[in-house]
């Protein structure tokens, strides 16, 4: 009883300071965003992401391993290609539109909505009325926490602002469906090397679409902020949570994991709060607490969830 139960909370320790590490990458994002061109700021992010899951495999990876590792590795880096290239060149694109408070909302709301609805659709998960109930609640609390942030935009650059909202919308598609492939990539490969070879993948096609605006950049000039916030992504808004989130895949399956996000809102919102100075008003506030009861009436659907998730097989059982 003992070892289930430090399964079942283990999981949800690292998911939480995934979420954590996400909501504040949101306003670091922004902050880089706005001292270099979008494409740039994510290859920032990933390409120094890549080079630290490159070290930690050589520090702790299994020699005898590598050559297993490698056969399942295309998986991962195909995986990459949604979760970190596509997801990114929208995200990135977005916040040179919109505020980071948007991103914030949009996408961790929006992506377990999308994987839960997927998974309920092909019946490989089964509706309870706590999941029902959580993800309404978040829902709800994502319109009013957008009504409350929403007065902050203005005149023109409102055509702006719902295009980057749209470009949000597409990145929790793409994040979603990285979920959904998650379980399926973790077969036969440990989570380190499949979160080093999809950041790889990601990163490399990041990079490609970066070099035109290379040139644009004056190196020298970035404030020193701008390197700190860099590097804070690359190492830990990149690498370990993306390392942290698929370990939390393997243990409870990709629908819980998911549903996990409706707590970077609330992070993101005080980071926004704290370190950029934007406003928190009651409007705000109780769109915070409801995404907050919708994250915790959510948890309490991991009881649904197959145990077989973890042992980081697929919902569909195979």
């Amino acid at each position: 009883m003992a070892s289930k139960q430090g399964l079942r909370t283990g999981p949800y320790a690292l998911l939480s300071v995934t979420m954590v590490l996400w909501g504040s990458a949101f306003s670091s994002s922004k902050s880089v965003v706005d001292h270099v061109p979008h494409t740039v700021a994510a290859l920032l992010r990933f390409g120094g992401g890549a080079l630290a899951l490159l070290l930690a495999v050589r520090v702790s990876g299994d020699r005898r391993r590598t050559g297993e590792a490698a056969r399942h590795g295309w998986r991962a880096a195909l995986a990459g290609v949604l979760g970190v290239f596509a997801y990114n060149a929208f995200f990135f694109w977005g916040l040179s539109l919109a505020p980071s408070l948007d991103a914030g909302i949009l996408i961790p709301v929006m992506s377990p909505v999308i994987t839960s609805a997927f998974l309920l659709v092909v019946r490989r998960e089964r509706a309870s009325a706590a999941r029902i109930a959580g993800l309404g609640t978040g829902l709800a609390g994502a319109v009013v926490f957008f009504l409350g942030a929403g007065g902050n935009s203005s005149g023109g650059g409102d055509r702006a602002r719902l295009a980057g909202d749209a470009l949000f919308l597409l990145s929790a598609l793409c994040w979603a469906a990285y979920t959904l492939a998650g379980p399926r990539v973790l077969a036969g490969i440990e989570p380190l090397r499949a979160t080093t070879y999809a950041t790889c993948a990601g990163a490399v096609l990041l990079a490609v679409i970066a070099v035109p605006d290379l040139p644009e950049v004056r190196w020298g000039e970035l404030p020193a902020g701008v390197w700190l916030n860099a590097a804070y992504l690359a190492v830990f808004a990149a690498a370990v949570a993306n390392l942290l989130y698929y370990r939390g895949i393997a243990a409870v399956g990709p629908a819980s994991a998911s549903l996990m996000m409706f707590l970077v809102p609330v992070v993101n919102t005080v980071c926004a709060t704290l370190f950029m100075g934007e406003s928190f008003g009651g409007v705000q506030g109780a769109g915070a607490l409801l995404l907050m009861a919708g994250a915790v009436l959510s948890l309490h659907t991991r009881g649904v969830d197959r145990v077989n998730a973890a042992r980081g097989i697929d919902a569909s059982g195979e």
